[in-house]
Protein backbone atom coordinates (compact mmCIF):
# COMPACT_ATOMS: atom_id res chain seq x y z
CA UNK A 1 0.00 0.00 0.00
CA UNK A 2 1.43 3.28 -0.82
CA UNK A 3 1.52 6.08 1.73
CA UNK A 4 1.27 8.94 -0.75
CA UNK A 5 -1.77 8.86 -2.47
CA UNK A 6 -0.34 10.28 -5.59
CA UNK A 7 1.75 7.06 -6.53
CA UNK A 8 -0.16 4.47 -8.80
CA UNK A 9 -0.29 0.91 -6.97
CA UNK A 10 2.25 -1.15 -7.90
CA UNK A 11 4.71 1.49 -8.36
CA UNK A 12 8.25 0.60 -7.01
CA UNK A 13 9.31 3.02 -4.31
CA UNK A 14 12.60 2.25 -4.70
CA UNK A 15 12.37 3.50 -8.75
CA UNK A 16 10.82 6.34 -7.64
CA UNK A 17 13.68 7.05 -5.27
CA UNK A 18 16.41 6.39 -7.68
CA UNK A 19 14.48 8.69 -10.70
CA UNK A 20 14.98 11.65 -7.52
CA UNK A 21 11.01 11.73 -7.66
CA UNK A 22 10.99 10.45 -4.34
CA UNK A 23 13.39 11.95 -1.96
CA UNK A 24 15.73 9.12 0.09
CA UNK A 25 12.98 9.21 2.97
CA UNK A 26 10.26 8.58 0.98
CA UNK A 27 8.86 12.20 0.54
CA UNK A 28 7.04 13.72 -2.54
CA UNK A 29 8.00 17.71 -2.82
CA UNK A 30 5.76 19.94 -4.69
CA UNK A 31 8.52 19.89 -8.01
CA UNK A 32 8.51 16.17 -8.34
CA UNK A 33 5.08 16.17 -7.39
CA UNK A 34 4.88 17.88 -10.50
CA UNK A 35 6.88 15.86 -12.24
CA UNK A 36 4.96 12.69 -11.86
CA UNK A 37 2.09 14.01 -12.19
CA UNK A 38 3.22 14.88 -15.99
CA UNK A 39 4.97 11.15 -16.51
CA UNK A 40 1.40 9.71 -15.05
CA UNK A 41 -0.35 11.86 -17.24
CA UNK A 42 1.48 10.54 -20.15
CA UNK A 43 1.26 6.99 -19.20
CA UNK A 44 -2.59 7.39 -19.82
CA UNK A 45 -2.50 8.29 -22.65
CA UNK A 46 0.43 5.14 -23.81
CA UNK A 47 -1.52 2.39 -21.62
CA UNK A 48 -4.50 1.96 -23.84
CA UNK A 49 -2.15 2.04 -26.85
CA UNK A 50 0.06 -0.85 -25.13
CA UNK A 51 -3.23 -2.76 -24.51
CA UNK A 52 -4.05 -2.38 -28.26
CA UNK A 53 -0.98 -4.08 -28.80
CA UNK A 54 -0.92 -6.85 -26.32
CA UNK A 55 -4.08 -7.88 -27.25
CA UNK A 56 -2.82 -8.59 -31.14
CA UNK A 57 0.26 -10.37 -30.01
CA UNK A 58 2.08 -10.70 -26.26
CA UNK A 59 5.59 -9.25 -26.85
CA UNK A 60 5.78 -5.20 -27.04
CA UNK A 61 8.61 -3.40 -28.76
CA UNK A 62 8.71 -0.27 -27.75
CA UNK A 63 11.61 2.00 -28.63
CA UNK A 64 11.99 5.50 -27.04
CA UNK A 65 13.52 8.40 -28.77
CA UNK A 66 15.60 10.89 -26.77
CA UNK A 67 15.21 9.02 -24.03
CA UNK A 68 16.99 11.33 -21.44
CA UNK A 69 16.79 10.15 -18.11
CA UNK A 70 14.29 7.29 -19.42
CA UNK A 71 11.82 8.42 -16.83
CA UNK A 72 9.12 7.10 -19.12
CA UNK A 73 10.43 4.36 -20.24
CA UNK A 74 11.44 3.56 -16.91
CA UNK A 75 8.03 4.50 -15.66
CA UNK A 76 6.02 2.20 -18.68
CA UNK A 77 8.36 -0.84 -17.87
CA UNK A 78 7.19 -0.57 -13.40
CA UNK A 79 3.82 -0.15 -14.37
CA UNK A 80 2.81 -2.15 -17.60
CA UNK A 81 5.94 -4.23 -18.94
CA UNK A 82 7.36 -6.20 -15.72
CA UNK A 83 4.58 -8.35 -15.65
CA UNK A 84 4.73 -9.87 -19.42
CA UNK A 85 7.38 -11.30 -19.13
CA UNK A 86 8.95 -12.83 -22.94
CA UNK A 87 10.10 -10.98 -25.10
CA UNK A 88 8.59 -7.74 -24.71
CA UNK A 89 11.24 -4.54 -24.35
CA UNK A 90 11.79 -1.28 -24.06
CA UNK A 91 14.49 0.37 -25.84
CA UNK A 92 15.86 3.80 -24.82
CA UNK A 93 17.45 5.93 -27.47
CA UNK A 94 20.09 8.80 -26.45
CA UNK A 95 22.87 10.67 -27.27
CA UNK A 96 24.41 11.53 -23.90
CA UNK A 97 26.71 8.80 -23.18
CA UNK A 98 26.37 9.70 -19.32
CA UNK A 99 22.57 8.99 -19.19
CA UNK A 100 22.73 6.05 -21.24
CA UNK A 101 24.97 4.52 -18.59
CA UNK A 102 23.08 5.34 -15.82
CA UNK A 103 19.79 3.95 -17.42
CA UNK A 104 21.67 0.60 -18.12
CA UNK A 105 22.92 0.45 -14.20
CA UNK A 106 19.45 1.36 -13.11
CA UNK A 107 18.24 -1.29 -14.92
CA UNK A 108 20.19 -3.56 -14.03
CA UNK A 109 19.98 -2.80 -10.64
CA UNK A 110 16.50 -2.64 -10.49
CA UNK A 111 16.19 -6.18 -12.38
CA UNK A 112 14.40 -4.78 -16.09
CA UNK A 113 15.88 -7.47 -18.14
CA UNK A 114 13.74 -6.31 -20.51
CA UNK A 115 15.17 -3.09 -20.81
CA UNK A 116 17.99 -1.66 -23.25
CA UNK A 117 19.70 1.83 -23.43
CA UNK A 118 21.52 2.72 -26.66
CA UNK A 119 24.28 5.59 -27.63
CA UNK A 120 22.86 6.47 -30.69
CA UNK A 121 20.82 9.54 -32.42
CA UNK A 122 17.54 9.30 -33.64
CA UNK A 123 19.14 9.48 -37.46
CA UNK A 124 20.91 6.72 -36.55
CA UNK A 125 19.22 4.57 -35.11
CA UNK A 126 17.02 4.35 -38.27
CA UNK A 127 19.58 2.00 -39.74
CA UNK A 128 21.25 0.48 -36.58
CA UNK A 129 21.24 -3.70 -36.28
CA UNK A 130 20.88 -3.32 -32.53
CA UNK A 131 17.09 -2.68 -33.19
CA UNK A 132 14.33 -5.03 -33.84
CA UNK A 133 12.72 -4.92 -37.39
CA UNK A 134 9.37 -4.41 -36.47
CA UNK A 135 8.81 -1.71 -33.53
CA UNK A 136 4.86 -1.82 -32.03
CA UNK A 137 5.27 1.53 -30.38
CA UNK A 138 7.70 4.59 -30.85
CA UNK A 139 7.76 7.33 -28.51
CA UNK A 140 9.63 10.81 -29.40
CA UNK A 141 9.14 13.12 -26.24
CA UNK A 142 11.07 16.80 -26.56
CA UNK A 143 12.88 15.56 -29.55
CA UNK A 144 14.70 18.55 -30.43
CA UNK A 145 14.02 20.17 -33.98
CA UNK A 146 14.43 18.15 -36.66
CA UNK A 147 15.46 14.98 -34.35
CA UNK A 148 11.49 14.34 -33.96
CA UNK A 149 11.15 14.04 -37.88
CA UNK A 150 14.10 11.51 -37.82
CA UNK A 151 11.22 9.44 -35.05
CA UNK A 152 8.45 10.05 -37.62
CA UNK A 153 11.10 8.55 -40.10
CA UNK A 154 12.01 5.16 -38.06
CA UNK A 155 8.40 4.35 -36.96
CA UNK A 156 7.59 4.56 -40.34
CA UNK A 157 9.95 2.20 -41.34
CA UNK A 158 9.68 0.25 -38.55
CA UNK A 159 5.82 0.13 -39.51
CA UNK A 160 5.13 1.27 -36.01
CA UNK A 161 1.46 0.94 -35.09
CA UNK A 162 1.33 3.72 -32.75
CA UNK A 163 3.40 6.72 -32.41
CA UNK A 164 3.24 9.31 -29.38
CA UNK A 165 5.54 12.87 -29.89
CA UNK A 166 5.65 15.85 -27.52
CA UNK A 167 7.42 17.63 -30.41
CA UNK A 168 10.01 20.80 -29.27
CA UNK A 169 12.53 23.74 -30.99
CA UNK A 170 11.51 23.54 -34.39
CA UNK A 171 13.44 25.56 -35.78
CA UNK A 172 13.98 24.55 -39.82
CA UNK A 173 10.59 25.51 -41.14
CA UNK A 174 10.81 28.69 -39.48
CA UNK A 175 14.10 29.38 -41.15
CA UNK A 176 12.70 28.49 -44.27
CA UNK A 177 10.25 30.79 -43.76
CA UNK A 178 12.66 33.50 -42.90
CA UNK A 179 14.64 33.22 -45.29
CA UNK A 180 11.56 33.80 -48.31
CA UNK A 181 9.54 36.29 -46.52
CA UNK A 182 10.71 39.25 -48.71
CA UNK A 183 9.65 37.12 -51.95
CA UNK A 184 6.16 35.85 -50.31
CA UNK A 185 5.32 39.28 -48.60
CA UNK A 186 5.00 40.78 -52.61
CA UNK A 187 3.01 37.68 -53.22
CA UNK A 188 0.41 37.24 -50.49
CA UNK A 189 -0.72 39.42 -47.96
CA UNK A 190 -0.65 35.62 -45.80
CA UNK A 191 2.83 36.23 -45.59
CA UNK A 192 1.62 38.92 -42.73
CA UNK A 193 1.24 35.69 -40.12
CA UNK A 194 4.86 35.19 -40.03
CA UNK A 195 6.44 38.78 -41.29
CA UNK A 196 7.38 39.62 -37.82
CA UNK A 197 10.37 37.81 -36.33
CA UNK A 198 8.73 35.92 -33.28
CA UNK A 199 5.60 35.26 -35.37
CA UNK A 200 8.14 33.57 -37.62
CA UNK A 201 9.02 31.26 -35.31
CA UNK A 202 5.62 30.50 -33.77
CA UNK A 203 4.26 30.07 -37.10
CA UNK A 204 7.21 28.18 -38.21
CA UNK A 205 6.37 25.78 -34.82
CA UNK A 206 2.90 25.38 -35.72
CA UNK A 207 3.02 24.77 -39.25
CA UNK A 208 5.69 21.82 -38.54
CA UNK A 209 3.84 19.90 -36.52
CA UNK A 210 0.73 20.38 -39.42
CA UNK A 211 3.10 19.16 -41.77
CA UNK A 212 3.81 16.26 -39.42
CA UNK A 213 0.44 15.50 -38.93
CA UNK A 214 -0.39 15.18 -42.87
CA UNK A 215 2.76 13.42 -43.17
CA UNK A 216 1.38 10.72 -40.96
CA UNK A 217 -1.68 10.56 -42.77
CA UNK A 218 -0.30 10.22 -46.00
CA UNK A 219 0.98 7.13 -44.79
CA UNK A 220 -2.49 5.34 -43.60
CA UNK A 221 -2.01 7.34 -39.77
CA UNK A 222 -4.89 8.49 -37.75
CA UNK A 223 -3.93 11.13 -36.31
CA UNK A 224 -4.79 13.21 -32.88
CA UNK A 225 -3.52 16.33 -31.41
CA UNK A 226 -4.21 17.44 -27.77
CA UNK A 227 -2.76 19.36 -24.96
CA UNK A 228 -0.91 17.92 -22.50
CA UNK A 229 -2.21 19.24 -18.77
CA UNK A 230 -0.78 19.73 -16.40
CA UNK A 231 2.81 20.95 -18.46
CA UNK A 232 2.01 24.32 -18.06
CA UNK A 233 5.23 25.64 -17.17
CA UNK A 234 6.54 24.53 -20.57
CA UNK A 235 5.08 25.78 -23.73
CA UNK A 236 5.85 22.45 -25.52
CA UNK A 237 2.52 21.33 -24.51
CA UNK A 238 1.19 19.60 -27.70
CA UNK A 239 0.92 15.26 -28.04
CA UNK A 240 0.45 13.94 -31.10
CA UNK A 241 -0.79 10.41 -31.20
CA UNK A 242 -0.81 8.88 -34.58
CA UNK A 243 -2.46 5.27 -35.17
CA UNK A 244 -1.97 3.18 -38.30
CA UNK A 245 -5.23 2.47 -39.51
CA UNK A 246 -4.39 2.06 -43.30
CA UNK A 247 -6.33 5.28 -43.88
CA UNK A 248 -6.30 6.49 -47.88
CA UNK A 249 -3.34 8.33 -48.20
CA UNK A 250 -4.28 10.47 -51.61
CA UNK A 251 -5.80 13.35 -50.17
CA UNK A 252 -3.32 14.26 -47.11
CA UNK A 253 -0.53 13.82 -50.07
CA UNK A 254 -2.16 16.20 -52.04
CA UNK A 255 -3.30 18.58 -48.77
CA UNK A 256 0.64 18.87 -47.92
CA UNK A 257 1.51 19.69 -51.07
CA UNK A 258 -0.58 22.31 -51.16
CA UNK A 259 0.89 23.79 -47.50
CA UNK A 260 4.52 23.07 -48.92
CA UNK A 261 3.51 25.30 -52.01
CA UNK A 262 1.70 27.96 -50.19
CA UNK A 263 4.26 28.81 -47.65
CA UNK A 264 6.66 29.12 -49.93
CA UNK A 265 8.25 25.66 -48.05
CA UNK A 266 8.62 23.73 -51.58
CA UNK A 267 12.68 22.64 -50.68
CA UNK A 268 11.43 20.55 -47.47
CA UNK A 269 9.27 18.23 -49.38
CA UNK A 270 11.83 15.53 -49.29
CA UNK A 271 11.60 15.79 -45.67
CA UNK A 272 7.90 15.65 -45.40
CA UNK A 273 7.41 13.64 -48.37
CA UNK A 274 10.70 10.74 -48.37
CA UNK A 275 9.47 7.11 -46.61
CA UNK A 276 12.29 5.77 -45.14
Amino acid sequence: MNLIPEIKPGQSVELLKELHILTRDGKLNQDSRRKLKQVYHLYQFIEPLLKEVQADHPDIQLVDHGAGKSYLGFILYDLFFKQLGGGSHIYGIETRDELVKRSQELAKKLDFPGMSFLKLSVAESIESRLLPDKVDVVTALHACDTATDDAIRFALKKHARFIVLVPCCQAEVASVLRKNKGQAIARDALTEIWRHPIHTREFGSQVTNVLRCLQLEAHGYQVTVTELVGWEHSMKNELIVASYKDLPRRRPRERLNEVLNALGLEELEQRFFATP
